[in-house]
């Protein structure tokens, strides 16, 4: 009896254990369940802690709570001005509806579809209607909270709350950044021809100026040192003047030994003159009287 009634016991306690753990279950802080019984959806589980269900006829699906991300990956759109942009782009999310998240996509692996969906028809409509340029400056902030807005507003028939969307980047097509930067080269070697004729162009004006001005100044030395030339020739023409005036015969004895001195100071100078010559007038005596004899 002893044995069979520790069998008995046994056996209770384990089917009990089993029927606990299939009735007992426990919500992360992190996570949502949803507790369904044969599919069907019976309550929503938002607390986090130890919960019951019936068991072996309920089970429990869970969901994370936490804001999730998508990355939406590239995608090509085209602006108003006819531009193609390949944009990657991300968003975040919640699923803060859990029941009809369960009801519309089942898991988040068909929500994250859906909203790729969602995320590739907001980014068309919205930046099909802006030129490129506002995609690339400043007025991005303000396309994403409309992009944002839209995703949202389509977002919540699945049970879920978009907080925000965001492009990673946005660049043109391979094709096309080929295009730009040829022309973007082009235009460079444009602007470098415009600036090299400029600078000769301002060169040659530079030099042409310093030329006129260098003819100018020459010109004007020149001129200044025709004017002094000229007033030291008329100084000495005055001295020489007045010397000769002052006393002539001695003027007139130094010049001739200047010429004596220029026109003999050569050791092999040859000189065939007659002897009663005005050039030897001062070999006879000091005061030019010499004659005939005197020379000889």
């Amino acid at each position: 009896m002893n044995r069979r009634t520790l069998a008995i016991l046994g056996i209770i306690v384990l089917v009990a254990g089993v029927i606990a753990f299939s009735a007992l279950f426990t919500v992360h802080q992190t996570q949502q369940a949803l507790v369904l019984q044969f599919g069907e959806p019976k309550r929503v589980v938002k607390k986090a802690g130890l919960h019951a269900k019936l068991p072996f006829i309920q089970n429990v699906v869970f969901l994370d709570r936490r804001m999730l991300g998508y990355d939406g990956g590239g995608e090509e759109v085209i602006a108003s001005d006819r531009k193609r942009l390949v944009v990657d782009s991300f968003l975040r999310y919640r699923i803060d509806d859990p029941l009809r998240f369960y009801q519309t996509v089942g898991n988040e692996l068909v929500a994250r579809q859906r909203l790729n969906a969602l995320l590739t028809s907001s980014l068309r409509q919205v930046i099909g209607t802006v030129p490129l340029q506002s995609v690339l400056t400043g007025e991005r902030a303000q396309l994403m909270a409309l992009i944002a807005q839209r995703v949202n507003a389509e977002a919540k028939d699945l049970g879920i709350s978009v907080a925000d969307v965001r492009i990673q980047r946005a660049d043109l097509p391979e094709a096309n950044n080929q295009a730009i930067y040829a022309r973007m080269k082009t235009e460079r070697e444009r602007e470098a021809r415009e600036f090299r004729a400029q600078g000769a162009e301002i060169s040659q004006r530079i030099r042409s100026r310093a030329d006129r001005e260098k003819t100018v100044l020459v010109a004007e030395a020149q001129k200044q040192a025709q004017i002094l030339r000229g007033e030291g020739d008329a100084n000495a023409v005055r001295i020489f003047a007045e010397a000769f005036g002052t006393d002539i015969d001695f003027f007139t004895f130094y010049r001739s030994m200047q010429a004596y001195r220029e026109s003999l100071g050569g050791d092999d100078t040859t000189m065939v003159l007659s002897p009663d010559s005005d050039f030897f007038r001062y070999f006879g005596s000091m005061l030019g009287e010499g004659g005939q004899s005197g020379t000889r």
